[in-house]
């Protein structure tokens, strides 16, 4: 630094401004500090630089399955906030293992990241560390047990709105496919889903809910084994976009057509959705705006640090989208949803 500062004829203070992104430097030297710099191949140690301030630019995503289109919107918006405001982001895909988890949010308290974007698993995810070396944490569609700011979407409603669709289109017996137990989300849309059958036939059949993991494999399973059922369902609502797809290869193994022999809505509107034959309608909640709302959360924990304010909770809101798989064209017929 002092080299640079020697060639550009200026201190090494104002080099430091500078090369830190300090506004207020004039802009020719900040010019001529560019320019030596350049010339002598200089750049900032990262290290020595964490050291110093006890931190570094680099933030925590930890997300629990990268493959889902959900998360990939979120990490985008977190990553769009972080990059405009100069960090960097780390992304932890756990699987939602919690083992794999722990380890992450060691490494995150090791390496003193400047703050952590967490989906919390299940079960319960453990940022007593976290906490204790006061490193910023926002969560993101599920709640924490501690009180962290958080970001979330209003999935009761969403199912609500979701399963009364359904029969509102003329469907008379929708199933539920959600996801495991105790699962905050998957307990939210069971429970939005109950409402909508509580306003339009009284008391939810048991027999028509399936939990099982947000993924296609087992979801594949639980609407094959709902539609062994000597009174099968008619249509579905399943909680997420991966679901979805397990659902339509079981439809399409059968032979039966959404929106013609069984309705079909998904919660999460996957960038496929509108396209496969007929068009899947969804339940839409604004991903990218999540994890822009939480990029931003974490930025102001991260420029206030040791400033105590009360945690924050957004709730976001979800829009029905309508398309060709929920909309009934057709009288059912009940014999294409039994097994062949």
């Amino acid at each position: 630094m002092k080299d640079v500062a020697s060639l550009a004829g200026v201190s090494p203070a104002t080099v430091s401004r500078v090369l830190n992104g300090v506004a207020n430097v004039d802009e020719a030297l900040a010019e001529r500090v560019r320019d030596a710099a350049r010339q002598l191949d200089y750049r900032a140690n990262g290290v020595a630089r964490s050291l110093r301030l006890q931190r570094t630019d680099v933030w925590a995503l930890i997300i629990s399955d990268i493959e889902n289109p959900f998360f990939t919107s979120v990490a985008r918006g977190v990553e769009d906030i972080a990059q405009r405001e100069g960090f960097s982001v780390i992304l932890c895909n756990t699987d939602g293992n919690p083992e794999k988890e722990a380890r992450y949010l060691d490494v995150a308290e090791r390496e003193q990241v400047s703050g952590v974007v967490i989906s919390p698993n299940r079960s319960g995810s453990d940022i007593s560390r976290l906490m204790a070396a006061s490193i910023p944490i926002v969560a993101v569609d599920r709640h924490l047990d501690q009180p962290v700011d958080t970001v979330v979407v209003d999935s009761e409603h969403g199912a609500e709105e979701a399963t009364r669709h359904l029969f509102e289109q003329g469907w008379n017996r929708p199933a539920c496919v959600t996801g495991p137990t105790a699962t905050e989300t998957a307990e939210q849309r069971l429970e939005g889903y109950r409402r909508a059958w509580r306003a339009h036939r009284g008391r939810p059949l048991v027999s028509l809910v399936k939990h099982t993991d947000y993924n296609a494999e087992t979801a594949r399973t639980a609407v094959a084994s709902l539609l062994r059922q000597a009174n099968p369902p008619d249509s579905f609502f399943v909680a997420n976009s991966l679901m979805a797809l397990g659902a339509l290869e079981e439809f399409r193994e059968r032979g039966v057509v959404p929106g013609r022999d069984v309705g079909l809505i998904a919660f999460d509107d996957a960038p496929w959705a509108r396209f496969v034959d007929p068009p899947l309608s969804v339940v839409a909640q604004p991903a990218y705006d999540m994890g822009c709302r939480a990029g931003e959360l974490l930025l102001e924990r991260v420029r206030a640090r040791g400033a105590v304010r009360p945690a924050e909770t957004i709730v976001l809101e979800t829009s029905l989208v309508p398309r060709a798989s929920s909309r009934r064209s057709a009288p059912t017929k009940r014999g294409r949803s039994r097994p062949r």
